[in-house]
């Protein structure tokens, strides 16, 4: 006898605007991000919507020979053998990771920089002639470009620059390959002037090809109907327990929310302990499991919600006008992208086009019905997003070094509490593993007296 698997479904709602505060709104060195796979009893369907027309694309969670795989999905209407497609799991993968959850990280500047430069410049323009080493940056130094910071992480190449004038930055870009927009020196002049670095991304094409794989690939049916919905009992009919179902919704309208159950958002910008980073799979699902049980297992939750063209900070790049029609965005050009001079994450990805990401854990008694779903007039950009603030690791001597100790045991005092509480981990083991002593550190900053003959 066959196995029968009921599949979730995903809806991606696509739009276009932007506003410069949001622009400014999120920022951050991306470092992590906690996708689908942490979920084994999980779900994902994407669907995009307009009016009356949908496509639906359900990718199954399947465990075992393909021989036994059969799937049960009730639809709104009639399916013809036209309305019924075979598509790329990839795509999938792709939206998941541009939708994550996501981990960033900044770090603090020297709190005795001012008194410290003068001595940095000092041996800087005493020091030898480059080494062999130093050959690679020739270039990048006589346009006034330094780079500070090379990463690889995840499926991007990633480089952390600083720039001394405008004309440099760009010229030095175009030349790796990047492209500026024309009229772009003005902009990068001002944030030159603000002493900003750079994020500068590519992808790593050998490490992206490597997310791909699977044996059974995605159905997609597209229908018309009145009807915005998701069927999700037949899927506890079979279950051991709960489920979880990732829906990635796409409209031209703003977020799309459930209209017969609660939707709330996942808790969000927030500062974590560094050591979040060596256990953040464990620390989303646990703060998923928390928020879960904070509204007794009867609320969608949404973990992103975003215009599809760009992204701050990029989890993973926007998808293409190609990729997005291959999820059934059907108002979107297969030329959407073309003449865009603009990298994706300034603005490469589709043309009206909003993403919701939707995550509900559920069971046969917490979740009667199934889900229905309208789509609203809400673009605003929410991410699920959590902050790593680095302390300053150098040498600490100067009249500011005392209060800037305090102020950082302060701030941890405060990330350790409120990882606490995301996750309901121990607060007392929680401040065991980031190593926080119950009283500030003491530090000795220098007397007027020990400048003055120096």
């Amino acid at each position: 006898m066959r196995a029968h698997v009921s599949f979730t479904v995903l809806v991606a709602s696509i739009s276009v605007s932007l506003a410069a505060s949001d622009a400014a709104a999120f920022c951050g060195f991306y470092v992590a991000k906690a996708d689908a796979k942490l979920f084994n009893e999980a779900s994902q369907v994407v669907m995009v919507r307009d009016e009356d027309k949908t496509v639906l694309t359900m990718v199954n969670d399947f465990q075992g020979s393909v021989k036994e795989f059969a799937v049960v999905v009730p639809v709104p209407t009639p399916i013809t053998r036209e309305q019924i497609h075979i598509g790329d799991k990839k795509v999938v993968e792709h939206l998941d990771q541009f939708t994550s959850v996501r981990l960033v990280e900044y770090f603090d500047p020297d709190p005795c920089a001012p008194q410290r430069e003068e001595r940095m410049e000092r041996k800087r323009m005493s020091s030898a002639a480059p080494t062999k080493d130093d050959a690679g940056k020739g270039r990048a130094d006589a346009l006034g470009v330094t780079i500070e910071a090379q990463y690889t992480v995840g499926e991007y190449d990633i480089l952390i620059l600083a720039a001394k004038q405008s004309d440099g930055l760009q010229t030095w870009l175009k030349e790796e390959g990047y492209k500026i927009p024309d009229g772009a020196t003005e902009v990068l002049a001002s944030y030159i002037k603000q002493k900003m670095k750079f994020f500068v991304a590519k992808v790593n094409l050998k490490e992206h090809d490597k997310l791909g794989g699977g044996t059974l690939r995605p159905i997609q049916v597209a229908y018309e109907s009145s009807k915005f919905m998701l069927p999700i009992r037949l899927g506890t009919v079979n279950s051991k327990g709960t489920q979880d179902l990732i829906a990635y919704m796409i409209t031209k309208g703003g977020r799309v929310e459930s209209t017969n159950y609660r939707t709330v958002k996942l808790p969000s910008d927030v500062n974590v302990p560094s050591y979040t980073k060596d256990v953040f799979n464990d620390f989303y699902k646990a703060m998923f499991a928390n928020t879960v049980k904070k509204y007794e297992m009867k609320a969608v939750i949404t973990e992103y919600a975003w215009d599809m063209s760009w992204c701050d900070p990029c989890a993973a790049e926007p998808l293409s006008s190609e990729e997005l029609r291959a999820l059934g965005v059907w108002w979107v050009s297969a030329d959407a992208n073309a003449g865009n001079s603009r990298g994706r994450r300034g603005g490469g990805g589709g043309q009206n086009a909003f993403v919701t990401r939707l995550h509900v854990r559920y069971d046969r008694d917490h979740f009667p019905e199934d889900l229905v779903f309208q789509t609203t007039n809400d673009r605003s950009n929410f991410q699920g997003r959590y902050i790593m603030q680095h302390a300053f690791k150098g040498e600490l001597q100067c009249d500011e070094a005392p209060s800037y100790v305090k102020r950082v045991w302060d701030r941890q005092q405060k990330e350790a509490t409120t990882l606490a509480d995301l996750t309901g981990w121990a607060l007392v083991d929680v401040k065991s593993k980031m190593g926080l002593t119950e009283q500030p550190p003491e530090i000795k900053g220098k007397k007027w007296y020990d400048k003055l003959w120096k």
